[in-house]
């Protein structure tokens, strides 16, 4: 059974209110958008691998190379513009890069994915399964936002698409259906770019400052790619949004 974070007990949730970061008057953060957002419960980074078999041509088993595993960091972590010092990427066109330096993933989904593959070994705590970086309690694709920046640590991250799952999600766990899954439910987690390098910690509390575009959420954005929400005028607005990555601009265009 995969057990919550451990460490002190969750604190209680509060509020924030903070000046526009523009004159803007879309900028500003009413209380009911601006909620604490709760801790990481783990940081990791991958290296770059090649696992498989040379003679084998299936899916399965023939050979890829990625830096999908990631291993648990300890201790304070250092993070700048290109991601968590130290992380690799086994196909660097596909991934990382400034508007895609950090990988998030909310915590309470691997709770999910053990009742539906309880076969698969998720670890406790579970962390890095998804190849992400940054392991969070109380965020998850409804209530992350594209556009969003959240302070960490030292660090200051803005949120810039969702993540688009690919067939190395199914590799790593040895299940063919985990990437369709993945996509269907929309747990698929969200990238992030640095605007303000620092390091981290894994007891860091994670704190929203800034929300310019609150009816874009990576949920809202994710129905928009796979065509369950079908609306041109809402996809018009999305692509309009400066902060939401060129590689996600094309992918909906």
């Amino acid at each position: 059974m995969i057990e919550g974070p451990t460490g002190p007990p969750k604190q209680p949730k509060f509020y924030l209110f903070l000046p526009s970061l523009t004159t803007s008057r879309r900028d500003l953060m009413t209380p009911k958008e601006s909620v604490f957002c709760g801790k990481i419960v783990s940081i990791q980074r991958g290296r770059v691998v090649t696992e498989g078999d040379l003679a084998c041509t299936g899916d399965e088993n023939r050979v890829w190379t990625s830096a999908f595993r990631k291993t648990p960091l300890q201790g304070p972590v250092s993070v700048t513009a290109q991601g968590i010092d130290g992380d690799e990427f086994g196909n660097p066109e596909a991934h990382g890069g400034i508007d895609k330096a950090v990988l998030m993933y909310a915590f309470k989904h691997y709770k999910t994915w053990q009742d539906e593959y309880p076969n698969l070994p998720w670890g406790n705590p579970p962390g890095g399964g998804f190849g992400e970086n940054l392991t969070i309690v109380d965020l998850d694709e409804t209530s992350v936002c594209i556009g969003d920046r959240f302070t960490i640590g030292q660090v200051v991250l803005e949120i810039s698409q969702p993540r688009q799952p690919c067939w190395k999600i199914n590799r790593r766990w040895g299940d063919s259906s985990l990437l369709k899954r993945v996509a269907q439910t929309g747990r698929t987690g969200w990238y992030a770019r640095v605007i303000q390098e620092g390091s981290i910690d894994s007891s860091d509390t994670v704190s929203l400052i800034h929300r310019p575009y609150p009816d874009w959420s990576i949920s809202r954005a994710n129905d928009i790619l796979i065509g369950r929400l079908s609306d041109p005028a809402a996809q018009a607005e999305l692509l309009s949004i400066p902060e939401l990555s060129q590689a996600w601009k094309v992918s909906i265009s």
